[in-house]
Parts: structure tokens; sequence; C-alpha cells
């Protein structure tokens, strides 16, 4: 009989909670989040905490914690709150060191943009501008914020954006549908590491014949 550790989060740390929540949820997609503050300074990081939520409208989700130092909301989230807008970019293995040098805690008027040397470029129905050497781009409007938790340190907002508009590089883009061995999209993993997806397998949906 196999055995299991039963742990009670109740009696975990916040930082001790994070590293089982982290390698527990995995591979991650990246949500690379490019916002522009009400006084005009861009910002963009990296959030694994990202999914998509439906296609009527088409609508996506990302999660961004307090910050570990002095739980203070992160600029991303205060961009969004003055704004309503943002643009999710798709992290590739060609931008990975960068997405990652990204996520260092720069100050409030320091543009991530010019500390990665990625390059904005001008969206088409928000403010926020795209990462160019993303091969794809969401530009999105705020549905709403949902905060979860007391405010402190391991609290987080779930950011819930409509997509306003998407932007793909023509070689990932074919018949309606994005070419993934193309795109090399790049998750994350627990502590410093990611993965690449390099390899997939199929397993066909099953129908089911009524009796």
């Amino acid at each position: 009989m196999t055995d299991f550790i039963n742990i009670d989060p109740a009696t975990l740390s916040v930082k001790d909670a994070y590293k089982l929540l982290i390698g527990s949820i995995l591979p991650r997609p990246i949500a690379f989040v490019s916002t522009i503050s009400a006084d005009g300074a861009t910002n963009v990081a990296p959030f694994s905490f990202f999914n998509g939520v439906c296609t009527a409208p088409p609508t996506l989700l990302f999660t961004t914690t307090r910050r570990g130092t002095d739980g203070e909301k992160k600029d991303t989230l205060l961009n969004i709150e003055a704004t309503g807008e943002f643009v999710v970019n798709v992290v590739t293995e060609d931008i990975v060191n960068q997405v990652n040098q990204s996520s260092a805690e720069y100050g409030r008027q320091v543009s991530e943009f010019e500390a990665t040397g990625l390059t904005p470029a001008q969206s088409l129905k928000v403010n926020p501008p795209r990462v160019l050497e993303s091969p794809i781009n969401m530009e999105c409007k705020l549905n709403q914020i949902v905060e979860i938790g007391d405010g402190n340190v391991g609290s987080g907002s779930i950011v819930i954006g409509t997509i306003v508009q998407f932007h793909y590089r023509d070689d990932v883009y074919e018949d309606g549908k994005v070419i993934t061995n193309k795109l090399k999209p790049v998750a994350r993993l627990a502590g410093s590491n990611y993965c690449p997806v390099r390899e997939a397998f199929e397993v066909p949906r099953p129908t089911v014949t009524s009796v």
C-alpha cells in the first residue's frame, strides 16, 4: 500500500505553502503582462498563475500576489487598477532570459522594457505596449479584479480581462491555428526551473454512444 504525507495548509508558513503550490501545479503557462501607469510609465512582468476563462467573450485571467518583501501591490496591478488595460504576451524560448530579468523588483519609474532590452510595440485598442519579440500578444480590457486573502504577504488578486485584440506573428499562425512547434512556448516549474514544449502526444477525446 502506498503511503501519503498529509499536510494541513493551516499549519504552513506563507513561504512553505508557496513552495508546495508551485511544485504541485505544473507546468504553468506564463503571462508576460505589459501595462502603463496613469502618468505614462511602462512596465512588463511575468506571472505564472495564468489561464483562459472562456471564449464568448474571449477572456483570460492571471493572478498577482502581494510583494514578498513588503506586502505591497505590484506595479502591474497598480497600473491595471488605474487604467483598466493590459497586454498579455506569450513567453517563448527566445525571450525567456529577458522575461526572467524583468521579474526583479525595479523601482516604480523604471521601465522593464529598457532594463531587459525588449521592444515596446504600439497596440491597436489599448494604451499599454505589446512586446515585439513575443510572437503572440493579447490586448485586454479589465473585466474585474477579485481580491483573495487579507491584503498581507501571500494574498493575491485575480485579474480577469476581456481580449479585445489578438496579434500573431505570421510564422506561428496558420489556418486559424497556432503552430506550437514553431511558437516554442516556455512554462514555469518550481523554484528557478522552466520547461520547453518540445514533445507532444495526442489522446483523442472519447465519444459516448447513447444506448
